[in-house]
């Protein structure tokens, strides 16, 4: 966890609302940080339900397998994560731990350690020292409040500078319900879904199949469309939790429910917004960039031209260095591998023209570029000119933080 603050954080930390069912905690547990919270516990007070997407990694950390094994049940009544270890590549140790942690957990609230749900983060190789957990679950449990989302999202950063929090609420019938949302990640982010580690909790009474589906729609437009570096991890988990304890809420159980519509669009848009401080929260970001492909045979195919741009090395240095550098905009277009036509491409930076049907744009003012290209936020635009596909995929620049940041990862 830095210290100093990403110049692209939000300027303020939103006002997080109770939600009723759901009460959180956190603790210094030393797994691997001196004088800090390492680990957050949710407590449901009633069996919630739960959907969860997780990373298509072949080399899944164990509670990425642990809360796949249990998704399909349903229902949660406890969320444990920990922060300083990502429980990655560790093993029998591994799932020991996952096994030892979630006894704690479901002894100390009563509930059953299938109910139990786990995420880690951090370094990763290296075994989880879970009996630390033994000397705090209990005052986790006695100490969870409704209150407790801020310390939550500060309990599970790593390299990140910031809290990631959002919140919404949507009419469900002829009542109101509230979504929260927290996530962390500032490094090997290229979620394939899911996401770093991001939990949303709302106490609308939607059945675990709906939730589920919800998740996996939601995810393709907000998470699922964040890099910084190209690189998935191994721990990637976006768990969405229901209490049903709205009052006057109606029970929904399919996503295609018609009353669905507001709360689908404030749950996509609390999705949204945590995506969006992820890549704010770009290891050693200066520039928050946007890339939109338009004229795609699809939108697929604007996708992976979009994320061959986002994920390259020259164009995300070049953009650090405000370096209105089409040329190797160009080389992304080309080696994604999807339809394109040279000679029909156009390029924008900032809102300007640089490059038109396959050379530089005939109006190209370097001054005017350059101005533009100073600004924190950076929006890339290009046109391939072959169909009506469109997509969007936000990034950041790489700067020479980012290599400082993880040279010294595990010193």
């Amino acid at each position: 966890m830095s210290t100093a603050i990403s110049p692209l954080a939000p300027k303020t930390v939103p006002a997080m609302p109770a939600i009723a069912g759901v009460r959180l905690a956190t603790a210094a547990a030393g797994i691997r940080y001196q004088g800090r919270t390492d680990v957050m516990l949710a407590v449901f007070d009633e069996a919630a339900s739960v959907a969860g997407v997780f990373t298509r990694s072949k080399c899944p950390s164990a509670p990425v397998e642990w809360c796949r094994a249990r998704i399909k049940g349903g229902h949660a009544r406890a969320l444990v994560v920990n922060s300083g270890n990502a429980n990655a590549f560790t093993g029998k140790n591994g799932r020991e731990a996952c096994a030892f942690t979630a006894k704690l957990a479901a002894s100390a609230i009563g509930c059953k350690m299938t109910e139990v749900f786990l995420a880690s983060t951090g370094v990763i190789g290296e075994p989880l020292p879970a009996r630390m957990f033994d000397g705090v679950m209990a005052r986790l449990v006695a100490d969870a409040t409704d209150a407790g989302y801020v310390d939550a999202a500060g309990a599970i950063m790593t390299t990140d500078t910031f809290p990631k929090l959002a919140t919404a609420s949507a009419r469900l019938g002829g009542a109101t319900v509230t979504i929260n949302g927290f996530a962390k990640g500032a490094g090997m982010i290229a979620p394939d879904m899911a996401t770093m580690l991001a939990f949303v909790f709302t106490d609308a009474p939607i059945a675990a199949p709906a939730l589920q589906a919800l998740l996996r729609e939601g995810v393709v437009d907000t998470f699922n469309a964040v890099t910084i570096d190209g690189d998935t991890s191994t721990s990637d988990t976006l768990l969405a939790f229901a209490t049903g304890a709205a009052r006057g809420a109606p029970r929904i159980a399919r996503a295609n429910d018609p009353r669905l519509v507001p709360f689908r669009k404030a749950f996509n848009a609390v999705l949204a917004n945590l995506a969006e401080q992820v890549a704010r929260d770009g290891e050693g970001a200066r520039k928050l960039v946007e890339i939109v492909v338009e004229g795609a045979v699809s939108k697929l195919s604007a996708r992976r031209v979009a994320l061959s741009i986002a994920n390259s090395p020259l164009v995300k240095t070049a953009i650090a260095g405000e370096d209105a550098n089409w040329g190797r905009v160009v080389m992304a277009v080309g080696k994604a591998g999807e339809p394109a036509d040279r000679d029909r491409l156009s390029i924008w930076f900032g809102g300007i023209r640089v490059a038109h049907k396959g050379a530089r744009d005939p109006g190209y003012d370097e001054a005017v570029v350059s101005a533009a290209m100073k600004k924190p936020e950076i929006a890339l635009k290009v046109a391939l000119g072959l169909g009506k596909g469109r997509d969007r995929v936000l990034t950041c620049d790489l700067t020479k933080e980012y290599v400082a940041i993880n040279g010294d990862y595990r010193s």
